[in-house]
């Protein structure tokens, strides 16, 4: 890796640490996302995520998904996704058993954007369909996304920005409420290719059924494998399926 993303990764990460009162009350949420641009209407992304409860120890919760996406124009997209999403027990190792959830999942979702001024808004509504070690659940999932380039109008190639959003999670049982989580992060767009963010994320359940934590630290990279004139301009392909 170049030094500079090494010092930019190290710049993020140093206050983030420090604002958690201690790496041990830190949780690690860490994210590949690969995208393939087909033309610039369809693409195929995949993605995997590795959580822990501690910082970088006690590994937890792994995901792993993949799926299709249509783009109808710039203001409006739909998305099909299906994949495993695994969580273990806590008890001070890694992976530890018994599982508290062992869950497949298939989800759609629409996603509308639009712009004020340097302001990039991402309205995101999904629902999930998803077996459990519990049975059948039904989930619905709304999160409000704004993005804001820093050195740059918009988003191209040497852009760094700021991310912040905010994602209810219902159900169609009572009490209906289960989680919300809220983001705040920075990112920088290295390339065509490859874009970074790392961010403080904090979560609040309901019900511990399938996550447990608070506090994560979360870092995410994502390479887009064949660009179209949508992933030089927009940023609907950063911090899009990775939550």
């Amino acid at each position: 890796m170049p030094k500079k993303f090494l010092l930019f990764s190290f710049a993020l990460l140093f206050p983030v640490c420090v604002q958690a009162q201690g790496f041990n009350e830190l949780g690690s949420w860490n994210i590949l996302n690969v995208g393939y641009a087909l033309n610039d209407k369809w693409s195929l992304n995949a993605e995997a995520q590795l959580r822990s409860l501690g910082f970088y120890g006690r590994f937890h919760y792994y995901e792993v998904k993949a799926g299709a996406s249509f783009r109808l124009n710039r203001q409006f997209s739909v998305s099909a996704f299906g994949g495993t999403y695994q969580t273990y027990a806590d008890l001070g190792g890694n992976f530890d058993t018994p599982k508290i959830n062992d869950e497949e999942r298939l989800w759609v979702q629409a996603n509308l954007h639009n712009e004020w001024g340097r302001v990039f808004i991402e309205h995101r509504y999904r629902y999930e369909a998803r077996w459990t070690l519990r049975g059948y659940r039904n989930r619905f999932r709304y999160r409000l996304q704004l993005q804001v380039p820093l050195n740059k109008p918009r988003f191209e190639p040497q852009t760094f920005f700021a991310t912040i959003s905010n994602e209810l999670f219902l159900t169609d049982r009572a009490t209906y409420f289960e989680r919300n989580r809220f983001f705040v992060g920075f990112g920088y767009q290295w390339s065509k290719t490859l874009t970074q963010q790392v961010g403080w994320l904090y979560q609040f359940d309901y019900f511990v059924n399938d996550e447990i934590g608070k506090n994560f630290l979360q870092i995410s990279l994502a390479f887009r494998l064949k660009k179209t004139e949508k992933d030089l301009t927009s940023p609907e392909n950063i911090n899009n399926e990775n939550q």
